[in-house]
């Protein structure tokens, strides 16, 4: 692992306060009636606002191109990579998933949230609720010492006792030189498997839950992951910086 230097741990955090204020720029404009391209322009102009880059955007990915947008909009079954579109719009009682990545002097950060759009059913709060809370707790799980496959299992066995599903597809990763980076981040795994999480190493948690069944589909724009079954889904997601104490947040 390639440690980074005072001014890249500098750069890094104010990546984070960056993108952190973006995307809750965009949070605040989220009601029925929005467009979703119209959440990706704000969060877009937020970003270059403060400094940054979207790290999404044109962000090529093998066997897809380059990915069209700044900010990923994904709607009700919808789980991540949604494109924002003019004709695409909220309605009361949808959720929507925001997640957008940001570039400072060379250091990226990535962030998620999902939240209801007007008013939404009992179901999907617990359902926002729970990922919310389980990526919360583990973050204060994180420590030195521990591996990779501790903190799927710890995740994994959270979202278990709810009732409700991780998706196994989709992982979490390694952030800070580049968008992503090694080790892969899983939902889910097996105690005392996979690498060491060490001081020093930058993270991208991001539990993605589902009702029932994990299995998704991807969709005919050849980006937005959906549920397989149709069900709702959520994602929240932190960038986090692993030190002695424990796990710092930077993206806040």
């Amino acid at each position: 692992m390639e440690r980074l230097s005072k001014t890249q741990v500098a750069n890094l955090r104010v990546s984070g306060k960056i993108l952190a204020s973006a995307l809750h720029e965009a949070v605040s404009y989220v009601k029925p009636g929005i467009t979703t391209r119209s959440l990706d322009e704000i969060a877009e102009r937020s970003l270059r606002r403060q400094g940054a880059i979207p790290s999404f955007k044109n962000y090529k990915v093998i066997g897809a191109g380059r990915y069209p947008a700044s900010l990923c909009v994904s709607v009700n079954d919808e789980l991540v990579h949604g494109v924002p579109r003019i004709d695409k719009i909220l309605k009361d009682g949808d959720i929507v998933s925001l997640d957008l990545g940001a570039n400072y002097q060379g250091m990226f950060t990535d962030m998620a949230v999902t939240i209801g759009v007007g008013k939404i059913d009992l179901a999907n709060k617990k359902l926002i609720e729970i990922t919310k809370n389980v990526l919360n707790e583990a973050i204060k799980f994180l420590k030195p010492g521990k591996k990779i496959g501790d903190l799927g299992r710890f995740i994994e066995s959270y979202i278990k006792k709810t009732g409700y599903v991780v998706i196994r597809d989709l992982v979490g990763h390694g952030i800070g030189l580049a968008p992503h980076t090694d080790p892969q981040v899983p939902n889910f795994g097996q105690q005392n498997s996979g690498p060491m999480i060490d001081e020093g190493m930058i993270l991208a948690i991001e539990p993605m839950v589902s009702t029932h069944n994990h299995k998704i589909k991807t969709a005919k724009d050849g980006w937005t992951i959906k549920m397989e079954k149709g069900q709702y889904c959520a994602h929240f997601e932190h960038t986090v910086m692993i030190t002695n104490n424990g796990a710092e947040i930077v993206t806040k």
